[in-house]
């Protein structure tokens, strides 16, 4: 009898319900727990997804950046005094330095710094705007690619592409204006040719213009054009197209 009652009170309801409650603590997950007791459990950040790419190129869209950072005062976009006699939409071109106006009519004008060709490749003249492209694929020409036998064959449009995000073609000519991967060209002579800005100039200016648009282009000579509220000197009259191998663009990291 003694030992029966030695194992009933072991067996204490009170001693039940401590066991019990033990072993809840036991089964129930750390997370519960913590709620239990009032705190929270640090949350553990996810590592990023890897990028998946495709012909070459980010997949995922890239974050947003201030190419204009990049750049000094006086190439950044901004709208300045024009006295010029052209027609609102036309595009007015000031090789010697740099510039690129869009003409907004009642003597103004959108300004955006340029990269322009380098010795023995800046030209003169009148076309214009042939035809537009979004994110256009590179396709080198042959004088190019003999001049510059590593150059790639064929370059999809991308992020990567020497074109940029935005093309303006230049009547049938080789020309074009259009983006860069490499907004530090800005405001340099470093193609053979082509008129460049950063991707977000040319993406706005890709907005403005009108396929049909007027291209005038100066000699890299002219007087010097509207820099603000100064007015706009009188230009010399433009020179013809060149044609041939001086109608090429190369890309800011393989420039000769």
């Amino acid at each position: 009898m003694t030992k029966f009652s030695v194992v009933r009170r072991s067996f204490s309801p009170r001693a039940v319900t401590a066991c019990a409650f033990a072993t809840a603590l036991l089964t129930v997950p750390f997370a519960a727990q913590a709620q239990t007791f009032g705190y929270a459990p640090m949350q553990l950040q996810a590592y990023p997804q890897d990028q998946t790419y495709s012909q070459g190129y980010a997949n995922v869209a890239p974050e947003a950046t201030d190419e204009d950072a990049v750049l000094p005062d006086r190439l950044r976009r901004q709208i300045v005094s024009f006295d010029r006699n052209e027609p609102a939409g036309t595009i007015v071109i000031d090789t010697a330095n740099t510039y690129l106006y869009y003409v907004l009519g009642n003597g103004r004008a959108m300004r955006y710094g340029v990269g322009v060709g380098r010795e023995g490749f800046t030209w003169s003249g009148v076309q214009s705007i042939s035809r537009k492209a979004e994110w256009p694929d590179w396709h080198p020409p042959a004088e190019m690619i003999a001049r510059q036998p590593y150059l790639p064959r064929f370059v999809a449009g991308g992020p990567g592409n020497p074109l940029g995000a935005r093309a303006m073609y230049l009547g049938s000519s080789e020309y074009r204006i259009h983006g860069t991967n490499d907004p530090t060209t800005i405001g340099k002579f470093v193609s053979s040719g082509c008129i460049r800005l950063t991707n977000e100039d040319v993406t706005d200016l890709f907005s403005r213009v009108n396929v049909g648009a007027k291209v005038v282009v100066l000699p890299k000579n002219a007087p010097l054009m509207a820099r603000g509220g100064d007015p706009v000197r009188k230009r010399p009259a433009a020179t013809t197209l060149p044609s041939g191998r001086q109608a090429l663009n190369v890309p800011a990291s393989s420039v000769d």
